[in-house]
C-alpha cells in the first residue's frame, strides 16, 4: 500500500517469474525498519550515496546536483551546484591524520568532463578542473594524500587539484573501476583487462611523481563489471558472463576461477547453456560485498554466497528479486541487504540448513539396469540431493516497499538506519521503529521533567 501512496507500483512481471520469487509476507518480525522519511531535493535519477561521517551523507545523480543530508533527522544541510550534466563518480577526500588541514573535502566527476573539489562543511567550491574525456571513477590514496581519476587514461592529482602525472591513452571505453592495493599499487578494470599500476612518489634522486604500468591480467573472457578488495590477501573481480576470479593482492596470481558458480547444483546441459547465453543479464555479476569468511555476489536477479575457505557457493537465492540486483551490503548478525531494478529493497539472513539423514537407495539387479518402478522412485531423492548441495540458505526477513522505480544503491548507518536512492528521484531514510519510538518517549519524559509536569502528574 505504501508504494502506491508514494507514487506508483512495480512493473508487472510474468506469471512464471512471479511464482519463482519467494514471498516474505506482512508479518516481518525481524525487519526493524518500520518508519521512513522521504527526502526530496533531486530532479532526476539519484545514483550515488556516500557516507561523509557518522551522521552525514551526500547524494548525487543525473541532475548534476550534490546534496548533503543529516542521516539522523533527514534535514538537507547543503546543496552543491556546479556540474551541468550527470554525476559519474563521487568520493570523500578526508585530511591526513598528521596534517593540520581540517577542511572536509569531497570529489565529484561529471559527464560535463569536469571534476570539482568541494568543502562539504561550508558548501564552497574549492577547485575545478576540465578533462578531455569523462571521468568514470575516483579513488583516494589517503596515505600519499593524492587521488586518482579513471577515464580514458589514469591521472594522479594532489589536494590542490594539480596534475602530478598521468598515463597515456588506455582505451576509448575507459576505466570502469579502481581499487588500491599494497606497495602504492592500484588495479584498474579496463574492458575485460585488469591493469596493475604503481604510483611512484618523489625521492631525492627522482623529484617528481610518476605512474608505471606493472602488469596486465587477461584471464577474463568478457567485460569486468565488479572489482573490490576482499581482505589483506585478495581482491575479487566479476564479469558480464558470470566469471568470478579471486586474485592474490601481492603477486596478482589467480587463486580461484569460477565460471558456473551461479549454478552450484549440477553441470548444465547444452539446452540450458543456450538458454543462459541468450540472457546474459541473468548471469552478470553486478556487485560484490564481503566479510571475513564469504564473498556475497549479486548475479543477475539472484544472490550467491561464496565461501573463501571452501572455495564454493554455500548459499544462493536464484530469484531474489524480479529484476537485476544492483547493490548489496553485509549487515551485522549474518544479514544481507539487496536492492534491485524492480524498486524493491530486501533483507536476508544467512542460515544453516538442517542436515536430514540420506534416504536408502534400493539395490539389486533390476534396479541397477533401470527396470521397474522402484528405480524411478529411488532416483528422485538422489537427484534432489545433487541439486541441494549448499549447506546454508538465504532466508528473506524484510521487504522495504517505498520506491516506485529502480533502487540504485543504499547506505547503512548503525545508529541512524538505512538510506536508499532511486530512479524515482527520491531518497528514503528508513528508521528502526522500535528505537525511534523509544527516543520519542525519552524526549517526552525529559520535556515533562523540565516543565515540572511529571511531578504534578505523579
Amino acid at each position: 500500500m505504501l508504494r502506491w501512496l508514494i507514487g506508483g507500483g512495480r512493473e508487472p512481471q510474468g506469471l512464471a517469474e512471479k511464482s519463482a520469487l519467494q514471498s516474505i509476507g506482512e508479518d516481518q518480525t525481524q525487519n526493524p525498519y518500520t518508519e521512513l522519511l522521504v527526502l526530496k531535493a533531486h530532479h532526476d535519477i539519484v545514483r550515488f550515496l556516500v557516507q561523509l561521517d557518522d551522521f552525514r551523507f551526500a547524494s548525487a545523480g543525473d541532475d548534476g546536483l550534490v546534496v548533503v543530508w543529516n542521516a539522523q533527522t533527514g534535514a538537507k544541510l547543503l546543496e552543491l551546484s556546479g556540474h551541468t550534466q550527470k554525476i559519474t563518480a563521487i568520493v570523500p577526500f578526508p585530511p591526513m591524520e598528521s596534517s593540520k588541514e581540517n577542511s572536509q573535502l569531497i570529489l565529484t566527476a561529471s559527464a560535463d568532463r569536469t571534476v570539482i573539489v568541494w568543502d562539504y562543511d561550508t558548501g564552497r567550491q574549492v577547485q575545478r578542473s576540465c578533462f578531455q574525456s569523462t571521468v568514470k571513477c575516483l579513488t583516494v590514496l589517503q596515505r600519499l594524500d593524492i587521488w586518482l581519476s579513471g577515464g580514458n587514461d589514469l591521472g594522479v592529482w594532489n589536494r590542490k587539484l594539480d596534475l602530478l602525472c598521468k598515463t597515456s591513452h588506455l582505451s576509448d571505453t575507459g576505466i570502469s573501476a579502481l581499487v588500491e592495493t599494497p606497495r602504492n599499487c592500484v588495479v584498474a578494470a579496463v574492458g575485460k583487462e585488469l591493469i596493475i599500476f604503481r604510483v611512484v612518489a618523489p625521492t631525492e634522486t627522482l623529484p617528481r611523481w610518476d605512474i608505471v604500468e606493472v602488469k596486465r591480467l587477461l584471464d577474463h573472457q568478457d567485460n569486468i563489471l565488479s572489482l573490490i578488495n576482499v581482505n589483506d590477501l585478495n581482491f575479487v573481480t566479476g564479469s558480464h558472463v558470470g566469471e568470478l576470479i579471486i586474485w592474490d593482492i601481492l603477486d596478482w596470481s589467480v587463486q580461484a576461477y569460477e565460471l558456473n558458480f551461479w549454478n552450484p547444483s549440477a553441470q548444465l546441459d547444452a539446452q540450458q547453456e543456450i538458454k543462459l547465453c541468450q540472457k546474459l543479464n541473468d548471469i552478470s555479476i553486478n556487485h560484490f560485498t564481503c566479510d571475513e569468511e564469504n564473498i556475497f555476489a549479486a548475479v543477475g536477479r539472484g544472490l550467491y554466497v561464496y565461501n573463501l575457505q571452501m572455495k564454493r557457493v554455500i548459499a544462493c537465492q536464484k530469484m531474489a528479486h524480479d529484476s537485476n540486483v544492483l547493490h548489496i551490503a553485509k549487515l551485522p548478525n549474518r544479514q544481507l541487504i539487496s536492492c534491485s531494478e524492480d524498486g524493491s529493497v530486501r533483507i536476508w539472513e544467512l542460515r544453516e540448513k538442517r542436515q536430514l539423514p540420506a534416504e536408502p537407495v534400493p539395490t539389486g539387479f533390476f534396479n541397477m539396469w533401470g527396470f521397474g518402478r522402484v528405480n524411478k522412485q529411488a532416483s528422485q531423492p538422489m537427484k534432489k540431493q545433487q541439486e541441494d548441495t549448499t549447506p546454508c540458505f538465504l532466508e528473506p526477513v524484510g521487504d522495504l516497499i517505498g520506491h516506485s522505480s529502480s533502487v540504485e544503491m543504499f547506505l547503512y548507518f548503525e545508529d541512524h538506519g538505512l538510506v536508499t536512492c532511486s530512479a524515482d528521484h527520491l531518497i528514503i531514510l528508513w528508521k528502526n521503529g522500535e528505537q525511534e519510538s523509544g527516543l520519542r518517549s525519552l524526549k517526552l519524559f525529559q520535556k515533562l521533567e523540565e516543565n515540572g509536569d511529571l511531578y504534578r502528574a505523579v
